[in-house]
């Protein structure tokens, strides 16, 4: 006679409200070309998204939007001084001109669309500004009026590239970074190391990166992020950066980094920490715009 054997089956219970609250956001920080001010964009549980303004100088932090949906970091760009920001975004069952998928300009750290560009799927690496007016490649706009700003600042399409938010901003790939091969369109099949020396006269240290696709990694809500390797480079030892998950030297030649909780500058010279900001762990909340933000 055959015995059956009998399964063992363990009950899960689904994760609380609590539990959900407590994973790490992840944060990324895009700089202005001067680097003197960065828009900081941090992924929370649920596809909330809340966006803030850094003050590279003082450490001032301003919070701004929150956004339900999908913003792409490393699509994303921010206009000389940190007036403009430049976003690409996913919005599931939006029923405005520009549909679910849009590149738009806002007023940081607000995401209220003064011009907006209609988007067809994922496939674009969105677009970045240029110093150059009147070059607008993406061509008329979807919703609103571009005109206000093309006299003064023009908008490319970006390239598809690893890391392509730190190349605009000085960064290089290292010496050994394996060649991007001719089948690889997107960019996306190898580890690339980019590395960007502090910007002050006769300096010798060497902000590193390593990783895949590009510095801001996206992960599922149950899962811990999984933050880019950052490293500084002195003459003769290698400080790790543990924690951190994006870092850039400001242009004063401070080390500006962000990890899930805190953002700080640092005089690496002196080793002291000159400020640092606790980002606020309030619950996403929907609240509308100040009345400058509609304005270019």
């Amino acid at each position: 006679m055959c015995r059956m054997r009998r399964k063992r089956y363990t009950l899960v219970s689904p994760p609380s409200c609590s539990c959900v609250r407590a994973m790490t956001p992840r944060i990324y920080c895009i700089p202005d070309p001067q680097s003197r001010v960065a828009a900081v964009l941090e992924r929370r549980p649920r596809k909330w998204w809340r966006v803030g303004r850094w003050d590279l100088i003082s450490g001032a932090y301003s919070a701004g939007a929150w956004f339900r949906g999908s913003l792409y970091p490393q699509r994303c760009d921010l206009s000389p001084g940190g007036r403009w920001f430049l976003y690409f975004a996913l919005k599931s069952q939006s029923d405005w001109p520009a549909g679910e998928t849009y590149t738009a300009v806002s007023r940081l750290p607000w995401l209220k669309a003064l011009v907006a560009w209609r988007e067809i799927g994922t496939w674009s690496r969105g677009a970045h500004f240029v110093l150059t007016g009147g070059e607008w490649e993406l061509g008329e706009p979807t919703v609103g009026d571009a005109s206000p700003c093309r006299a003064v600042i023009g908008v490319r399409r970006s390239e598809a590239a690893q890391f392509a938010v730190e190349r605009r901003r000085g960064w290089i790939e290292s010496a050994d970074t394996p060649t991007r091969g001719s089948n690889d369109v997107w960019d996306e099949r190898r580890t690339v190391v980019m590395k960007k020396v502090q910007p002050v006269a006769g300096a010798s240290l060497v902000l590193s990166v390593r990783g895949m696709f590009e510095a801001f990694r996206e992960s599922p809500d149950s899962r811990p992020p999984l933050p880019a390797p950052y490293r500084l480079h002195r003459k003769r030892d290698v400080e790790e950066l543990p924690g951190v998950q994006w870092a850039d030297w400001t242009s004063t030649g401070r080390l500006a980094t962000a990890t899930a909780t805190v953002l700080s500058l640092r005089d690496v010279k002196r080793n002291r920490t000159i400020s640092e900001f606790a980002l606020p762990q309030d619950e996403p909340q929907r609240c509308p715009p100040p009345d400058w933000a509609s304005e270019w």
